[in-house]
């Protein structure tokens, strides 16, 4: 049976563990040699992500402490497979008991049963958001590859939940201190406050709700993306999308540029510093012809609200017998803010892969 627990081509990493078994974790290949790996770098990303960080994310009580367990010697790659792995502390696989034989609406719970015969169903197993720690460990470096190799700087943002929209922004002046300033991971100060009490208001009434999380990278070089196939949009929204809950994905002007002219939505050419054209605008989002062009790469990724709510709901067993859900357990009423994180981490792991493999052909 064909598996798909593998990412990338070059830099490639491997996912492993289920939300309440022993651990979960990561095999990260491809990483250079000698570059300078800071633990406390990868333990300050998943600290981002982990459960039970404000009143609107899980309560769930987990330290995500990360053990490096090779790949890595006296503080540099040793250009090896790094192995990462955090334990799971509070895991409550009893809290699951009435999921067992009951299928959530729209969660993983049939889908996998239809797929494999079996399924984890304390917890959703390896389709809970869970997994992404492995991709935020090995995010984590791929980031310190840029930072080496480019000083490349990926940041992410909550841009809306619900019907919330953060509208005072300016994406390439985005830092990570104004996300990191609200639970609510977006740098509008006024939205920011009014998507805390949405969320809030949710889990009051034992609901969810979705958004969109936009991210800006500055300081990738032209050249990157492999077409036809692999092109970088292609490679950026694959990742996107693989990520628990995300349901669509832009990149640049998105659907909005079906609404242009060409003559306005075109990027006009003007010479630029170091030999290289710049464009006056960025409706593309850094990528043309799936291709980096050297302009800020600008996405936006679309998450639903959480699957899991304890609000009565009609499903069916395994059995195919209509019974209702009262879903007990632990879950975010928004998987927002712990989707920046992961967002950022997916983005470095695509941009560091293709950046590796364009040094290959010796253009960079």
């Amino acid at each position: 049976m064909a598996q798909a627990n593998t990412f990338g081509k070059v830099l490639t990493i491997t996912t492993f563990g289920e939300s309440h078994g022993g651990g979960v974790g990561v095999i990260l290949d491809g990483c250079p040699p000698r570059l300078p790996i800071s633990s406390d770098a990868i333990q300050k990303e998943l600290d981002r992500r982990r459960p039970g960080q404000s009143r609107l994310t899980t309560p769930r009580n987990e330290a995500d402490q990360v053990e490096i367990l090779s790949g890595v010697f006296e503080g540099q790659s040793l250009g090896t497979p790094i192995a990462m792995m955090v334990r799971n502390r509070d895991a409550r696989p009893s809290s699951y008991t009435h999921l067992r034989d009951v299928y959530r609406p729209s969660h993983a719970d049939f889908t996998y049963d239809a797929k494999y015969g079996i399924r984890a169903w304390h917890g959703g197993g390896r389709a809970s958001a869970r997994e992404t720690i492995g991709r935020v460990a090995a995010g984590a470096i791929a980031r310190q590859i840029l930072t080496a190799l480019c000083g490349a700087q990926v940041v992410a943002w909550v841009q809306s939940v619900h019907a919330i929209e953060a509208d005072a922004i300016n994406p390439l002046q985005v830092t990570e201190a104004q996300v990191e300033v609200t639970p609510t991971r977006c740098p509008d100060p006024a939205a920011a406050k009014a998507m805390e009490e949405a969320i809030d208001n949710a889990r009051r009434a034992q609901d969810s709700l979705g958004g969109v999380v936009s991210c800006c990278v500055q300081g990738i070089p032209a050249g990157l993306g492999e077409p036809v196939f692999d092109k970088l949009e292609a490679e950026l929204g694959r990742a996107m999308l693989s990520i628990p809950a995300s349901k669509g994905f832009e990149i640049g002007s998105g659907f909005a540029g079906t609404r242009m002219r060409g003559s306005e939505h075109n990027d006009p050419f003007v010479p630029g510093p170091n030999d290289q054209p710049i464009t006056t605008t960025n409706y593309s989002g850094g990528v043309q012809g799936g291709i980096s062009n050297g302009q800020p790469i600008l996405f936006r990724v679309a998450f639903k609200p959480t699957g899991t709510i304890s609000q009565a709901q009609t499903t069916v067993t395994k059995d195919n017998q209509a019974t209702t859900l009262e879903a007990q357990g632990r879950h975010d009423p928004c998987v927002l803010p712990r989707a920046v994180p992961i967002v950022e981490a997916m983005s470095c792991l695509v941009l560091a892969d293709h950046l590796l493999r364009q040094r290959t052909v010796n253009v960079l």
